[in-house]
């Protein structure tokens, strides 16, 4: 199982991030996200262990450890909005197109307003 994380945080190009999900969803182990940071943890060197990032982008390692994650993103070019990768930009896509560029939020479609419309006891419908 870490051996085809490894190869998949591998695959991240120089510039780009993906998150500890995407990583164990491109492995074949969808759900195992922490289990990329355990993989991670063992410490190969050939890795590039910086190009993995929480949800949203964020950082997740703490102190100086997160500092050095975010200059060497930096180094390679990654850009952050505060204190998160842009991930809009940034991520890497395993399977083509990114997640990063699907709009993500709730539809404000018809279906979708049917679909939030509750009927309450009374017989009354609301929103």
């Amino acid at each position: 199982m870490f051996r085809k994380m490894l190869a998949q945080v591998r695959k991240i190009p120089r510039g780009k991030v993906a998150t500890y999900g995407d990583v164990a969803y491109a492995a074949g182990f969808p759900g195992a996200a922490r289990q990329v940071a355990w993989a991670l943890h063992a410490g190969h060197i050939d890795v590039p262990w910086q190009r993995v990032v929480g949800a949203e982008g964020k950082i997740l390692l703490t102190e100086e450890h997160g500092f050095e994650q975010r200059m060497r993103l930096q180094s390679e070019g990654v850009q952050f909005v505060g204190l998160r990768v842009d991930m809009r930009t940034q991520r890497h896509a395993f399977f083509g197109k990114s997640k990063g560029s699907l709009k993500i939020g709730k539809s404000k479609g018809p279906k979708a307003k049917a679909k939030a419309k509750v009927s309450t006891r009374s017989g009354k419908t609301r929103m």
